[in-house]
């Protein structure tokens, strides 16, 4: 558990604390998804509830999962929207979505916790598999691409993913990160991913 001020300098330190955690308890390879969970919503925080806002980041390895679950003193629940194309903000629960087994908020007596739980089981990594498969086709949707039909060419979604990958850039330099940086951090874990397997 670590109690933290919700301000964009906080986010780094938060990062740092993640990836020397895990490494403690022996879970390197959960480091990328984790600190960029932990990212998502800590920024969520400064954004909807407030820059200063109190919160607590409590992380649980439990097996093969680690949950993360980040309380603040809102009670006002994130849901998750469907963003235009341009906009620069309202990804943020669907990449959580997308990367974790499971997720979801729940009030408390002080506020509210958004959690989610990551997962190392192979089992698990085919359902991601199949997730990014169905967020490359809604993705196709939503930028007026015809639909794939019965036909699920691995061309046209290769496309969509490059596609997709290249809004997802676009949105981390908006939001004043490096795209390079991100690129080479989802290679190595995917590259840690594919070795644990």
């Amino acid at each position: 558990m670590l109690p933290f001020e919700a301000v964009p300098a906080a986010l780094s330190g938060l990062r740092e604390v993640v990836r020397n955690q895990l490494a403690e308890w022996g879970l390197p390879a959960f480091a990328e998804e984790a600190e960029l969970a932990v990212s998502e919503l800590a920024a969520n925080v400064i954004k909807h509830v407030g820059k200063g806002a109190t919160a607590t980041l409590v992380l649980e390895p439990a097996g093969d999962r680690l949950r993360i679950e980040l309380h603040d003193k809102s009670y006002q629940l994130p849901a998750l929207v469907s963003p235009a194309c341009d906009d620069e903000c309202g990804r943020g629960l669907h990449l959580l979505a997308g990367m974790a087994v499971d997720w979801g908020t729940v009030l408390t007596a002080t506020g509210k916790a958004v959690w989610c739980e990551l997962s190392a089981d192979p089992d698990d990594q085919r359902r991601r598999v199949l997730r990014a498969e169905a967020a490359l086709t809604r993705y196709r949707r939503d930028v007026g691409a015809p639909a794939l039909l019965q036909s699920r060419s691995t061309q046209i979604l290769e496309d969509s993913a490059a596609d997709l990958i290249s809004d997802l850039l676009h949105w981390v330099a908006a939001q004043g990160g490096d795209p390079d940086s991100l690129l080479d951090r989802a290679q190595m874990h995917f590259e840690a991913e594919a070795e644990a397997a």
